[in-house]
């Protein structure tokens, strides 16, 4: 079940996420439990698949924004790091990357399940 208690477990700074939801914890974990289904995570798997870095980046960038603003730590700091790399179009091998942001939103996938 997913609690402020079992998130903080998790890794994610829930002093910062529920301070940007006005501290409204029904909102905040409303908005966690959406996470892991965001279409993001499957567009940036296909589009690093296909060496589209563009299309990479963006879904990236976009990840980046929603997990940044709920301070999902675990899975923001790979997520940024693979912006970042993205952003300056280096092609590199980004599967360590991809393997460490989809433990983490297993993990939290795991936690929103009531």
């Amino acid at each position: 079940m997913l609690t402020i208690e079992s998130l903080k477990a998790y890794g994610a700074d829930t002093d910062t996420g529920l301070a940007r939801c006005v501290n409204k914890e029904a909102l905040y974990l409303r908005l966690v439990k959406m996470i892991p289904n965001n279409e993001g995570f499957q567009k940036l798997k296909e589009a690093v698949g296909n060496h589209d870095l563009d299309a990479a980046f963006e879904a990236a960038h976009g990840l980046k924004g929603v997990t940044s603003n709920l301070a999902l730590t675990p899975l923001s700091s790979p997520i940024k790091e693979i912006t970042e790399i993205l952003r300056n179009r280096v092609e590199t091998d980004f599967n360590p990357l991809l393997e460490k942001i989809e433990k983490a939103r297993k993990e939290l996938e795991t936690l929103c399940q009531d």
